[in-house]
């Protein structure tokens, strides 16, 4: 019997219509359903104006058990059915407390009918059977992978083998017009089905969305939904706390300098291992264990993590990173398999850590996942393992010189040393570090999150520097381009200090090609997108209108359309008269000679921003100011 694969759900009034892809036909299939009602939940016992309400909206009551996600106690509360979408859109504003009012119609039934979005089913008399066997020798090496958690954590083995089977299944050639899109991308349509089977959201909602908070959403409403749980409403998932500003990640204040043979260490998946790692879920977070509060979570001493219960958030978060490291990263860089197997596995490996990195985020400022206590608890752990690290490496007698949320630089390590410290985190810390980068040269300024390195066969890295903006002009890029290629063969303190020297003349040499003209227009332009409206900023003092909009002004008064989020392309000139004005800069179309150019302007823009990289290498680029005697 040929597969269909659960596109979407839509509605006809009350009935939900499944629309499946026939992959035997190439030809779309529906299911429908007029049996299933919207519904919501009440407290139990209602109150008098539930009572009005409930009749209000025609709606049929019963007494059910519910677990309490922040409890985990059983709990009566009242399911109320109603018989229009109308009616249920309508509960969130006629209750004061209301359950579940928020989750979508089709979305509810696909939850509660155990269906999942992208996978395959053979349909015998509209009922629908789930095809998601794996092949007997994928199947025996994925148990050799997640041996240890299979008896270590069952509830998150269980999971890791539920996506796995469902991501194991092929995607079918699904037309254009069946997604509703003009034209069908193939790459894009796998990761659609593959985000589809883990998140539970309709194919053709999963093909160009970029929500990842629906995505988590929905991972969240449908766990809830299948283990019997009560989805707590905003204001309790925030603990009755509005969302605010959660102390972030750590940054330790770089040791500025230049260092040969710097090593990078890099936690792997530094939040989604926390979260896994330390159980911090929405309920184990500050739970109502008396016995708990001992366990205090690091570096945020005023909350506590549940030892009773496996929080779902670590489950799910757990499972997710444990598949991207352990199965399809790895995968994505074997030899043993073909092209198109690895450019597969590197791309749900990259729609993998999309999500978990994502884990975080959503418990600071989406609404209704917010929960500020757990978002504290995290990059409190964060924080917590980067010092931990930090001191070990100190401990082991390694130099750490700069670290960065999730990394740690290490001057001249000796392998053996690196290995212990991976070793000892994984053990100590049950986080796991590994070697990321490996740098010949690396310089770090005083600034934070800016540094470059030079790896072992010449190629830079460079992070946060004024000089490598997009917006520079590229005279001033190919100036630290051509300066860093100095550094690319440089290792020892002797070949260093020559390239230095070299560094010096070519920056000098391009003050000089700026001052007689051999810089080209071209070479010159700055390119900046606009943040504000223009016409906005034409009032007003220009020597306090930024230079973006001194080029705008010039070009919305010559009748040329100019808005906000465009990028105007400007030059530096001296300055003139524009409209009554005094204006710095010039439309690029409109500069004429390079004798127009703003000399000590460039030369002052070039020094600073190459200044940010090298003034830590001890090269002084501005020239020192002549004194009287100098003159004398």
């Amino acid at each position: 019997m040929s597969s269909s694969y659960l596109l979407d759900a839509k509605t006809e009034g009350r009935i939900v219509v499944l629309r499946f892809y026939v992959a035997r036909t190439g030809e779309l299939r529906e299911v429908r359903d007029s049996g299933y009602k919207p519904y919501f939940y009440l407290p139990y016992p209602c109150s008098q104006s539930d009572e009005e309400g409930i009749r209000s909206l025609y709606g049929e009551k019963q007494v059910v058990k519910k677990s309490n996600l922040l409890t985990g106690e059983v709990q009566d509360f009242t399911r109320v059915a109603v018989f229009t979408l109308d009616a249920f859109r309508k509960a969130g504003k006629t209750f004061d407390r209301v359950w579940e009012s928020e989750v979508e119609y089709t979305q509810s039934y696909v939850y509660d009918h155990g269906l999942v979005f992208g996978a395959p089913y053979t349909i015998d008399d509209n009922r629908l059977i789930l095809a998601a066997d794996v092949p007997e020798g994928v199947d025996n090496k994925f148990e050799s992978i997640f041996a240890d958690t299979r008896s270590a954590d069952p509830e998150k083995y269980a999971q890791i083998k539920h996506w796995f089977s469902l991501l194991q299944q092929p995607v079918p050639q699904v037309k254009p017009q069946q997604l509703g899109v003009d034209a069908v991308d193939q790459e894009q349509l796998y990761r659609a089905f593959m985000l589809a089977r883990i998140a539970n959201v309709p194919v053709t909602r999963a093909y160009d969305s970029r929500r990842v908070s629906d995505w988590l959403r929905s991972m969240i409403y449908g766990h809830l939904r299948k283990k019997g749980v009560l989805i707590p409403t905003s204001a309790e998932l925030r603990r009755g706390l509005e969302t605010h500003k959660v102390p972030g990640a750590l940054t330790v204040q770089p040791k500025a300098g230049v260092y040969f043979n710097t090593v990078v260490c890099d936690f792997e998946s530094l939040y989604p291992s926390v979260i896994d790692s330390y159980n911090l879920s929405y309920e184990t977070v500050d739970c109502a264990h008396p016995e708990c509060r001992t366990n205090r979570i690091r570096e945020c001493e005023d909350h506590w993590v549940c030892r009773r219960r496996r929080g779902f958030w670590s489950i799910l978060v757990g499972a997710i990173k444990d598949l991207r490291i352990r199965w399809f990263k790895p995968l994505a860089k074997s030899p043993a398999v073909s092209e198109q197997e690895r450019k597969t596995a590197e791309a749900l490996a990259n729609l993998l850590k999309l999500i978990s990195v994502s884990s975080y985020g959503v418990t600071v400022r989406i609404h209704g996942l917010a929960c500020p206590p757990l978002a504290e608890c995290i990059t409190g752990y964060g924080r917590w393992a980067l010092k931990t690290t930090w001191s070990m490496a100190e401990a082991g007698g390694m130099r750490p010189t700069y670290g960065d949320t999730d990394s740690i630089f290490l001057d001249n390590p000796q392998p053996a040393q690196v290995e212990r410290l991976i070793n000892a985190v994984k053990e100590k810390l049950r986080l796991d570090l590994a070697l990321e980068k490996q740098y010949t040269l690396c310089v770090l300024p005083a600034a934070k999150k800016a540094y470059y390195g030079i790896f072992a066969d010449g190629t830079p890295d460079l992070k946060g520097l004024t000089a490598v903006k997009s917006n520079s002009p590229r005279f001033i890029q190919k100036v630290f381009q051509n300066c860093v290629k100095e550094l690319s063969s440089v290792r020892n303190l002797e070949g260093y200090e020559e390239a230095k020297k070299r560094i010096i003349a070519l920056v000098l040499q391009a003050e000089e090609d700026l001052r007689t003209g051999r810089a080209s227009l071209g070479d010159l332009v700055y390119s900046v997108q606009l943040y504000f409206d223009p016409k906005e900023r034409q009032a007003g003092n220009a020597e306090l209108t930024p230079q973006p909009y001194q080029c705008a002004m010039q070009l919305l008064e010559r009748g040329e359309k100019v808005a906000r989020g465009d990028i105007v392309n400007f030059i530096k000139v001296k300055p003139f008269y524009f409209r009554g004005k005094i204006f710095k800069v010039k439309p690029t179309k409109y500069v004429k000679s390079i004798s127009e150019i703003n000399v000590d302007d460039y030369i002052r823009n070039m020094t600073t921003a190459l200044g940010q990289t090298f003034a830590p290498m001890d090269i002084k680029l501005e020239k020192p100011e002549k004194t009287i005697s100098d003159w004398l």
